[in-house]
């Protein structure tokens, strides 16, 4: 019993959590590097994108509830979804006509498109602090859990229950969708094979015929659309807070550099890999310990190797050993 009491606590505490958390990176990561894949540099603005695209979904489920129409058991927000997608996107091929196509056209190195990302990501971040303000925003209705805590002693007559928010099964569940549409457009559809084809050899790509401009706008709708999920599933897990969104940044970039930036199934496999590295680093192991050892070893102390303040430092230092010891990734991207 005290094994199977061990294990829902692990359960509970690292495994449900990492994995809804590795969902949300994992998408938020796929953004990312399609934009390094295709167009050729890192978007530091990933992050503000999802805050973004985030807060307009938040501002029509505001709208949707003040008017009395709610989706049952699931989020509202999940209603608004569609229009949070299809206003980023907007903006950001608004973005690209604006800004990033006279670079393209100069054939400005990665770096200065960098740079250029960093005042894109300064102006979306004001923008989505003015609109919405700074505070953190709790915008999650529907049934809050599909199994209590309380339930699940009940029906298994353990000490230890195992709770799974509703927000947690429908980020894991979406995911899984959007992967696999993804997945199906990149090798299935004329335009994915065209985006593929582009992000393999550009000047090829262009002696075939491809349209580069169709390609680019067809990579930020894509963008838009998973960073607008991605920040959405985040926001109804947690709770809106635009610096919140703005520090995902550096998971993000650690899932995608893990998976080998420009590879989506590396970008997914390197969110997953961060998600769990921060909760395991960061989860008092105490209960789960009191269960497995003996009475007289069981810890007094919380044995927590880093505190919860500290988690970005877990994705800044795989993202160090990754870049110095396997820049290339899991799944050899183009970062070498």
């Amino acid at each position: 019993m005290d094994i199977l009491n061990a294990l829902v606590t692990f359960l509970n505490f690292v495994v449900v959590p990492a994995t809804a958390y590795g969902a949300q990176l994992a998408l938020g990561a796929l953004g990312a590097t399609l934009v390094y894949g295709i167009l050729r540099f890192s978007n530091f603005a990933q992050g503000d994108t999802m805050a973004f695209g985030t807060m307009i979904t938040i501002l029509m489920t505001w709208w949707l509830q003040s008017l009395g129409v709610s989706f049952g058991p699931l989020p509202t927000a999940l209603l608004a979804l569609p229009v949070g997608i299809a206003v980023t996107a907007l903006f950001l091929l608004m973005t690209d006509r604006v800004v990033y196509r006279f670079y393209r056209a100069q054939r400005a190195a990665p770096t200065i498109l960098v740079i250029v990302s960093l005042g894109v990501m300064f102006v979306m971040n004001g923008l989505t602090r003015i609109i919405i303000g700074a505070e953190e925003q709790n915008f999650a209705d529907g049934a809050r859990f599909l199994i209590t805590a309380g339930e699940f002693k009940t029906w298994s007559g353990l000490d230890e229950g195992l709770a799974i928010r509703a927000s947690q099964a429908i980020t894991v569940v979406t995911a899984i969708i959007v992967v696999a549409w993804l997945f199906w457009f990149l090798n299935k559809t004329r335009t994915g094979k065209s985006m593929r084809a582009f992000s393999d050899n550009e000047d090829l790509a262009l002696l075939s015929g491809i349209n580069p401009d169709h390609v680019v706008r067809i990579t930020w709708i894509i963008v838009a659309a998973l960073a607008t999920i991605a920040g959405v599933l985040y926001g109804l897990d947690k709770s809106f807070k635009p610096f919140t969104y703005f520090q995902l940044l550096l998971p993000i970039f650690a899932a995608a550099v893990v998976g080998g930036l420009g590879n989506p199934l590396g970008a997914i496999a390197g969110g997953f890999v961060v998600a769990y590295s921060e909760v395991l680093v960061t989860y008092a192991w105490k209960k789960v310990l009191g269960y497995l050892l003996p009475a007289d070893l069981a810890p007094d102390s919380l044995v927590q190797l880093l505190s919860t303040d500290y988690k970005l430092a877990v994705s800044f230092i795989i993202l160090i050993i990754v870049l110095l010891f396997m820049p290339t990734g899991l799944f050899k991207g183009k970062s070498g």
